[in-house]
């Protein structure tokens, strides 16, 4: 289908570069306003949904199908969540104090959730966990030790955790 098209072409690509031993492959997806929809939320995610839901269902389908989904780590996120309440009338503003990573395969438990939101969306409940600990955990998923694993940067050795972050036990098959 048109929608579907370039993101499913990616994800068939992604799941060919697994099948031949690549160990790191990022896909992007959304429509040229991608999901930073500070404006136009409604039109921005629907059209988003509706290019990206069928492709990476067939991913996850296919990986499993063909044996891979349980050594194929798949994270779906950003860096943040949206707030629930209008900017500008029809957008909305970042919020990194309540929002969803999914993540399949690889080690992860099959189903289940961790933590919860406010009945707004607003504000972690339960389960907090800041994003350096998902940046541990999902390094631990893949089998490096973050606290070895540095780049230099300002002149300085830095790691993805920056000062260190926990592992997401709960959430580890």
């Amino acid at each position: 289908h048109e929608t579907t098209q370039r993101n499913a072409r990616n994800c068939l690509l992604a799941r060919r570069l697994v099948e031949r031993g690549v160990r790191f492959v990022q896909v992007y997806m959304g429509s040229g306003t991608q999901w930073d929809a500070h404006t136009n939320l409604d039109s921005n995610h629907e059209a988003n949904c509706a290019e990206t839901d069928k492709p990476i269902a067939a991913l996850l389908t296919d990986l499993k199908r063909r044996g891979l989904l349980d050594s194929t780590l798949v994270v779906w996120g950003g860096e943040f969540g949206r707030t629930p309440m209008s900017e500008s009338g029809n957008g909305r503003d970042h919020n990194p104090f309540g929002f969803t990573t999914w993540m399949a395969g690889g080690g992860v438990k099959p189903g289940y959730t961790f933590g919860a939101t406010d009945e707004i969306g607003l504000w972690a409940t339960e389960g907090f966990g800041h994003v350096r600990d998902l940046h541990t955990t999902i390094l631990h998923l893949m089998g490096v030790n973050e606290e070895a694993l540095t780049f230099l940067h300002d002149g300085r050795d830095e790691r993805a955790s920056v000062i260190g972050g926990r592992m997401l036990k709960d959430i580890i098959a």
